[in-house]
């Protein structure tokens, strides 16, 4: 009752929505990249709570499902295929014993995509968190991206008896998604002014508004480095360390601003000219190597009514798909 993988990818490790509690003790909070992909496939798969998801970098990999299960993808078309065919992202999809989900049909359009089978993977809480923190070596499984023949056990297969008939009643179900839940590229990233905005130079923070940067292949899961117009500060000082925060740009002695992303560390101590809104952290994790960005200032009511307006368009996904939810449940193969 396992997913056995046949090959890893480029980069495969597991994610939910972070480990909360623990960065004044030094422990980053880590969790998915996108969590609004990682969010959806766990709806889309019939799951409540946060159990983790795959998620998937550029390469998927080669995964055969040793048990019938209900999964769902998200984030960026990695080419998906179940055994070969082309299979659509934004569904609920049954596999059966025996089939092999593979990635690298066609070209990726986006960076990271999400892997969600109902019930959850099943790995251990460290910290409250099933969350893989590379650099340190601990959750997820066995605390690293995936290797060929990792065998990872599922908590909830499907019991096998009459698939044909759940795909058929899974794929009739009809969910709206809304706009805001979709993905869609954005021509700007939006942010609010950081805590040193106004101590960074006039002809700074015009061009942080008017240029474009790209972002740098030395770029990863705790900070994407920007090019583009060297920003300074009015008059450069010492500052005190203080929290990091996904999304805070930071901005180091030569110039070029940092975003701190998802495994960002858990305190910084360059200035800070900006905080990208939590409604586009998404967007941004879907932004390749050499990709070109621009920014857009918005205020604080309109970045917490966009927040709360995905909150909204989640609560309500949620309700639309107790349905499948519904059609799950029986299907589930009983723990013995």
């Amino acid at each position: 009752m396992s997913v056995t993988v046949i090959k890893p990818g480029m980069l495969s490790s597991f994610q939910d929505r972070g480990r909360d509690g623990y960065q004044h003790e030094g422990i980053p909070a880590a969790g998915a990249m996108d969590e609004r992909a990682h969010r959806l496939a766990n709806a889309l798969a019939g799951n409540s709570g946060d159990p983790a998801t795959l998620e998937m970098t550029l390469l998927g990999p080669t995964l055969r499902f040793d048990a019938p299960a209900c999964f769902a993808l998200t984030g960026a078309d990695l080419g998906a295929t179940l055994n070969g065919r082309d299979i659509p992202l934004h569904r609920p999809l049954v596999a059966r014993a025996g089939d092999t989900l593979a990635f690298g049909a066609r070209p990726a359009v986006g960076v990271r995509g999400y892997l969600a089978v109902h019930g959850g993977f099943a790995l251990p809480a460290v910290m409250g968190s099933e969350a893989t923190y590379l650099r340190s070596g601990f959750g997820g499984f066995q605390g690293r991206a995936l290797a060929k023949g990792d065998r990872i056990a599922l908590r909830a297969p499907l019991d096998g008896h009459g698939l044909d008939a759940l795909q058929a009643a899974l794929w009739d179900i009809r969910a709206y998604l809304p706009g805001t839940l979709g993905g869609q590229r954005r021509g700007a990233i939006r942010f609010l002014p950081g805590m040193h905005w106004e101590e960074f130079s006039a002809a700074t923070r015009q061009a942080f508004t008017d240029a474009e940067f790209r972002v740098s292949p030395q770029s990863d899961r705790m900070g994407y480095r920007l090019t583009g117009p060297a920003l300074s500060m009015s008059q450069p000082r010492q500052m005190l360390s203080e929290a990091a925060s996904f999304g805070t740009v930071q901005v180091p002695a030569g110039g070029e601003a940092i975003i701190l992303m998802a495994d960002r560390q858990t305190t910084g101590g360059y200035p800070k000219i900006a905080q990208i809104a939590t409604v586009d952290l998404p967007a941004l994790a879907q932004s390749a190597p050499g990709q070109a960005l621009r920014f857009q200032l918005i205020s604080l009511d309109d970045a917490q009514r966009l927040d709360a307006g995905r909150e909204h368009a989640f609560m309500q996904l949620q309700e639309a798909l107790a349905p499948l939810r519904a059609l799950l449940a029986p299907a589930t193969r009983k723990p013995q």
